[in-house]
């Protein structure tokens, strides 16, 4: 290869720049360290392996931002949401996937491309010269992670990502358990089934909580801190804020009514989504957790249904590198010191798989468009791509900068309706209508 195109990281963002900037005729040449050196989370070698959840949450692309942004991945021509789709998974109004298969789709579509080859190797240091983009996302290797500190003279900030268990389904007590998506979301039956619901009343709930707040945690090491990104708090802190929390957050009882007692309404319920194609594992929804091994075990048998669990994976937790973009990073995602170097992914200060999928996209795109000579506009901030980036290159504080998930606070607002609750779904609406318009006209530009 000729003065290819270097991408660090195998992961959603790295494998999505690397296929938008191949299609586009660069040469590729992906760096993914693993096997050679791994980490605690990743089981297998393949390119984009989720770590934590299967689900890239809500596919609605007129209600909901990060939907939007699947249909604004779709419409690019996006490997991700297309292996996505392939090996869904039934999930309500989520897209859920089997990881497994579509790890080994996205891995097989990239090796087979001709513009792209694998190097199994771990970059350890800044470059001083060539095309790259550095996309190696939340679980960055120390040597890199120092290189970046030392580049950028800043701390990289960090939070700690927490991961949920999962279940293997023949375990779980379906006298006591039921399969339905909240609301019966979905238009087919097995979308309206796609969740196990493991009921609670006021006595089980409250002794749940008691035992998460005794359970022995995960210490720190010295000179670490927890500071949690809120969207993927472990259930123990969650609790620790108050009694109530969990159930308003994942553990709400409302849009489901259990077939064993219909007449009583639990006074909270733990979902399970489904994990794989087979239906024989389940992940407990939103329970990310620190607990030690031993004391997951004891307390999540606890649960209604989850009695004689067992488990196929247990939670844990890691650190979470990312840089703080809003002082490092240009509109075009580049180092501002370094312009030949772009970052990707998680690493930027976008949270979640399709954040950070949509990320390398647009950093395949921006590469392949200045090899070319040529300078793509700003992408439209009122797209949800535009918005992210937006966001993460200048829109937040740097001061308080911490990761981001796609929403429509991000958004410019729409002139001339409706504010509050009673707004939202015209609000809503207005945003992905023009979102589309405007994201299909920036794609026009090459």
């Amino acid at each position: 290869m000729a003065d290819p195109l270097h991408i660090v990281g195998g992961g959603m963002a790295g494998a999505e720049a690397a296929w938008q900037a191949a299609q586009a005729g660069l040469d590729v040449v992906i760096h993914e360290m693993r096997p050679q050196t791994g980490t605690f989370a990743h089981r297998t070698d393949r390119l984009a392996e989720m770590v934590c959840s299967n689900s890239f949450r809500s596919d609605d692309d007129e209600q909901n931002a990060v939907g939007l942004l699947h249909w604004e991945m779709r419409a690019a021509g996006g490997l991700i949401m297309a292996m996505a789709d392939e090996n869904r998974l039934p999930a309500g109004g989520a897209l859920a996937v089997d990881r497994d298969r579509f790890a080994e789709a996205v891995t097989a579509r990239l090796l087979d491309h001709p513009k792209i080859s694998l190097d199994r190797a771990e970059i350890t240091s800044f470059p001083a010269d060539g095309r790259w983009i550095f996309a190696t996302g939340p679980l960055t290797s120390d040597a890199l992670g120092q290189a970046i500190r030392a580049e950028t003279g800043a701390e990289a900030l960090a939070f700690f990502d927490a991961i949920a268990p999962i279940v293997h389904a023949d375990s779980v007590d379906l006298t006591r358990a039921w399969f339905q998506s909240r609301y019966d979301k979905g238009e087919t039956e097995e979308e309206r089934t796609a969740y196990l619901n493991c009921p609670m009343d006021r006595d089980q709930y409250d002794a749940f909580i008691d035992a998460l707040l005794a359970a022995e945690k995960t210490e720190f090491h010295e000179g670490e801190t927890a500071g949690y990104f809120d969207g993927c708090l472990p259930i123990e802190v969650m609790a620790e804020r108050g009694r109530e929390t969990l159930r308003h957050g994942p553990m709400k009882p409302v849009g489901l009514t259990n077939p064993h007692a219909p007449d009583i309404k639990p006074h909270a319920v733990v979902q399970l989504r489904r994990d794989n194609a087979l239906g024989t594992l389940y992940n407990i929804v939103g329970f990310q957790t620190k607990m030690k091994y031993g004391a997951q075990t004891s307390v999540f048998r606890m649960i209604p249904g989850l009695e004689n669990a067992m488990f196929a994976r247990l939670g844990g937790i890691h650190r979470n590198t990312f840089l703080n973009s809003p002082t490092l990073l240009d509109a075009e995602l580049r180092l501002r010191s370094r312009p030949h170097i772009r970052f990707a992914g998680q690493i930027t200060g976008v949270e979640g798989y399709v954040e950070s999928a949509a990320m390398g996209l647009l950093a395949g795109r921006l590469a392949a468009a200045e090899h070319r000579g040529r300078s793509l506009p700003p992408v439209p901030a009122t797209t949800a791509t535009g918005a992210l980036v937006a966001h993460i290159t200048g829109g937040a504080d740097a001061r308080t900068f911490q990761p981001m998930n796609v929403n429509f606070g991000l958004f410019p607002p729409v002139e001339g309706l409706r504010a509050g609750r009673r707004g939202r779904r015209d609000r809503y609406k207005a945003y992905t209508d023009r979102a589309k318009a405007d994201w299909t006209a920036w794609l026009a530009h090459g």
